[in-house]
């Protein structure tokens, strides 16, 4: 398994900034001239470069045409094949699908009769050069080199834009494959029409991670179409319509008058009439579209601003607020109707609805982040979780395409619930909030029915036992804080005893969370810490007893009780991150990166350790290692991202802890103190109110909070609540190379 080490990321990061250290601050850029959309796509972040809008439900992208893991996104950095541009991507996951809807502008006629049994025999492919390659939000531009072709792609909130510049008097064509299909994807039905001279439309229904996508399309074009070939399941056929397992379409346009060709694409869930609806109307102002989304895009990214004379840490941090605001996705059509995995067809009332939803790793930096930059968009992603609830009388766990994969463990849809509703965040109905989140916790699938039973999950009746006895037993404790200002004392009563369900794992004597007996009595053995096996026949997930053991983000006073005391729990901590980096086992998880000792940074379990020193009065430690992480963590090159980007977590970490925040606990609406990076970090509240976070002295040596005021006032302390920043102010840190033990603890 390939790892990331401490010292290879050392030394790219210390590469890719050495380049632009210290520069004066540019204050006349937009902030989106600091955003390199090719951050994470290499390595392991499985991002994707091509061009979406905020939350847009469209991700017009370029497709490598690889099933492999590193392609879960359709394109890794390493390849230079292009096969063609889809549709939907996902950003940063470890499970591959979408690509759908692909077009290919190429310059010859090509017979798409053939099944192809790889890329290489995909008669339409093209190499290209990351020399003719470039990305901004909102575009991506590639030139074509075996059809002499330049691509560039823009796209609205529902509307794709192509445009495509042939060479002089070649053949001017467009390839569109709808059988194409990459890792767990396979199409099942899809449709091709030739509508008129100017428009297609069709459908592709597939099967894949999400097991029921029903995916419908129109496209428009900007010259007439004056010849198509059609193909259906290998057969080429003479009409202008056709449906079949596999369809596919070669489009031929007038090459004598113009050189540049125009598409536009929109999608639909529902049906072709609302993508038609979802088209944007007027002319193919592909110029216009791109420098709105570009607006957009800079909009989005002043939510946050940051001041510093380096601009390559403006660069990490500006990307990492772009991918964090590149999912959940728009799934809900202009109409506010869109499919449910059952196939009934409901209207989004005065909300948007929202899919993609990779709760397992965003509920724990992505969506505290989403309450600074996009806090009216919280209801909205919660009344689509409650509208999924409605199908299935179960919270989501991890929605694609509006259809539940159960990917990982946990039902994280309630923290996300239970945050926003502490944090004043209104406009879902909070009752029927609780009765889904009460009725989830109570039912019996996923091993709920062994956790009801024993108050923890015995090794012996699931895989995965301790990772998913803590998670639900957080899950449990964000039910009860719900219920409690809710006023539900006995519910509150019920979950909160029930979310000590980590007492019954923690060893005392090796200190780790592990695998317990169905009898209460015994252990699983034998035991290693240090084990990795991958989803089967373990007690954690993608993970091991080292990296597993620490969540308790609820609770972390007794978990220190439990280690015995404050020095015996830092230790341990300290010693997750100085231990050898030695994975053992014979099916290790390829998820288990970034690795600092056996601290790993590329998967979500390890996001939150490092802040628990500020709750054993060793808030220096937090401090150090918060900022060791960001600085051997991520980078300024394709391979920025030490794990999957995972819809926006790895890049929230990093937006949040760079100012110096971090919500350990996201449902308890407070904020963890880190150690900030930048000079000046200003975070919109509203219009004329902000919060300032002001770091005097700060640099690559001053890492260490020596005293902080909070408006004037002395601020002692390592959390600040949601509230508290609300009401805007000055929080302002003076910075030192040595830690001042003080501050902070109970020496004050």
């Amino acid at each position: 398994m390939k790892k990331y080490t401490v010292i290879i990321l050392v030394f790219v990061a210390f590469i890719s900034c050495k380049k632009e250290d210290r520069k004066p601050v540019q204050n006349t850029l937009k902030n989106t001239a600091y955003v390199d959309p090719f951050i994470g796509t290499g390595g392991h972040g499985h991002t994707y470069p091509g061009a979406t809008v905020p939350f847009g439900m469209l991700q017009v992208t370029p497709v490598n045409g690889i099933s492999a893991w590193d392609w879960c996104s359709g394109y890794h950095y390493s390849d230079s094949i292009a096969v063609g541009f889809s549709h939907l991507a996902l950003s940063g996951t470890g499970i591959g699908d979408l690509a759908d809807i692909l077009f290919m502008p190429i310059n010859k006629e090509v017979d798409l009769s053939p099944t192809p049994l790889s890329r290489d025999s995909l008669n339409y492919k093209s190499k290209y050069s990351h020399k003719n390659e470039k990305a901004s939000p909102g575009y991506y531009q590639v030139f074509l080199e075996d059809h002499n072709v330049n691509v560039e792609l823009t796209t609205a909130l529902r509307t794709a834009y192509h445009k495509y510049t042939f060479d002089k008097n070649d053949t001017q064509s467009v390839v569109i494959d709808l059988g194409f299909a990459i890792n767990w994807d396979k199409a099942l039905q899809t449709s091709i029409t030739i509508e008129d001279e100017h428009t297609i439309s069709g459908y592709r229904f597939s099967k894949g991670w999400a097991a029921n996508q029903k995916v419908f399309f129109v496209a428009k074009f900007s010259k007439p179409i004056t010849k198509h070939h059609i193909y259906t399941d290998g057969n080429r056929v003479e009409k202008t319509t056709s449906e079949g397992i596999k369809t596919s379409a070669q489009l031929f346009f007038d090459a004598q008058d113009s050189s540049e060709l125009f598409t536009k694409v929109a999608l639909s869930s529902v049906s072709i009439e609302n993508a038609k609806d979802n088209l944007e109307t007027g002319d193919f102002n592909f110029d216009t579209v791109k420098n709105e989304a570009e607006d957009t895009w800079n909009e989005a990214l002043t939510k946050i601003e940051v001041e510093t004379p380096i601009d390559s840490l403006k660069t990490i941090f500006y990307t990492a607020m772009y991918h964090a605001q590149v999912a959940p996705v728009t799934f809900s059509d202009k109409n506010g109707q869109f499919r449910k995995e059952n196939d009934e067809i409901v209207t989004a009332e005065n909300y948007t609805a929202y899919s993609t939803l990779s709760l397992w790793d965003t509920f724990r930096a992505e969506h505290p982040l989403l309450t600074f930059v996009a806090t009216g968009k919280v209801s909205d992603i919660i009344n689509s979780m409650l509208a999924y609830y409605e199908t299935k009388n179960i919270l989501p766990v991890w929605t694609l395409y509006a259809n539940e994969t159960n990917t990982m463990t946990g039902y994280h849809s309630i923290p996300v619930i239970v945050e926003a509703y502490l944090k004043g965040i209104r406009g879902f109905d909070a009752e029927k909030a609780f009765e889904a989140m009460k009725t989830t916790m109570m039912q019996d699938e996923r091993g709920l029915n062994h956790y009801k039973k024993h108050g923890y999950i015995p090794y012996s009746l699931i895989d995965e036992s301790v990772t998913i006895t803590l998670e639900y037993a957080y899950d449990d404790w964000c039910v009860a804080q719900m219920a409690k200002a809710l006023g539900k004392n006995d519910d509150y009563e019920f979950f909160l005893n029930r979310s000590k369900a980590y007492e019954y794992l923690f060893d005392n004597k090796t200190g780790f969370m592990r695998g317990k007996s169905e009898d209460g009595k015994s252990w699983n053995e034998p035991f290693d810490p240090k084990h990795s096996n991958h989803r089967e026949q373990t007690d954690y997930t993608e993970g091991n007893a080292w990296q597993h053991s620490w969540f308790v983000p609820h609770a972390v006073d007794d978990l220190i009780t439990l280690h015995g005391g404050n020095d015996t729990f830092t230790n341990r901590l300290e010693q997750l991150f100085t231990e050898s980096s030695e994975i053992t086992g014979d099916n290790i998880s390829a998820d288990i990166t970034g690795l600092i000792g056996q601290y790993a940074h590329g998967n979500e379990p390890s996001h939150h350790i490092a802040y628990m020193f500020n709750h054993a009065n060793q808030p220096w430690r937090a401090q150090y290692w918060a900022r060791h992480i960001m600085d051997t963590q991520y980078n300024t090159t394709p391979n920025g991202l030490s794990g999957n980007e995972d819809c926006g977590q790895m890049s929230a970490w990093y937006a949040l802890s760079s100012i110096g925040l971090y919500p350990m606990n996201p449902a308890s609406a407070e904020y963890e103190i880190g150690s900030p990076i930048f000079e000046k970090a200003s975070i919109a509240i509203s219009e004329g109110k902000s919060f300032v976070i002001e770091a005097e002295n700060v640099s690559d040596k001053n890492i260490y909070i020596q005293s902080a005021t909070l408006n004037g006032t002395d601020f002692n302390q390592t959390t600040i609540s949601h509230s508290q920043i609300m009401e805007g102010g000055t929080l302002k840190f003076v910075m030192g190379s040595e830690p001042n033990k003080n501050w902070g603890t109970a020496n004050n």
